[in-house]
């Protein structure tokens, strides 16, 4: 991609009042993200594309039974994720002197709600859409959560 691409990448971005851009290509990836002023912030990277047999290779039995750390283990036995419906910014509290909508341990209906996802300068409010006891809180605040992330493991 050249200098010429991207300018008419950010062209398209302000034409259509976009905030944020993403595009990988053979090897490339770029980021544009707009602010107030809109500045530009052009982020790339190159990477090796992973090969085939390895991505549609099925893991190991006992690599899923070795995994040791709680950041990369999946949940407990009688434990489900609750993943993101959106991309957006995760909020675990309406507003920063807020206290958080659930915590650990909490008693969660399906009306309960559980976190607030930013998106497109839009708050949506999430809500847990099941029963159960908030296990874990896997979503940093303010932090980007793509779609189907998990944010919460409920038992």
């Amino acid at each position: 991609m050249d200098l010429k691409e991207i300018k008419e990448l950010i062209a398209l971005i302000r034409k259509n009042d976009l905030s944020e851009f993403s595009l990988e290509q053979e090897g490339f990836k770029i980021t544009l993200k707009r602010g107030g002023d809109f500045q530009p912030v052009i982020t790339t990277q190159a990477f090796a594309p992973a090969p085939v047999a390895a991505a549609l290779a099925p893991a190991p039995a006992t690599a899923a039974l070795g995994a040791g750390s709680a950041a990369s283990s999946g949940p407990a036995a009688g434990d489900r994720d609750l993943p993101s419906p959106m991309v957006g910014t995760f909020y675990s509290a309406a507003s920063p002197e807020s206290s958080s909508f659930v915590s650990v341990g909490q008693q969660v209906t399906p009306d309960t709600t559980i976190c607030i996802i930013e998106a497109m300068k839009v708050m949506n409010e999430i809500k847990a859409e099941t029963s159960g006891v908030i296990t874990e809180i896997l979503a940093e605040n303010g932090k980007p959560v793509q779609y189907g992330q998990a944010l919460f493991r409920i038992r």
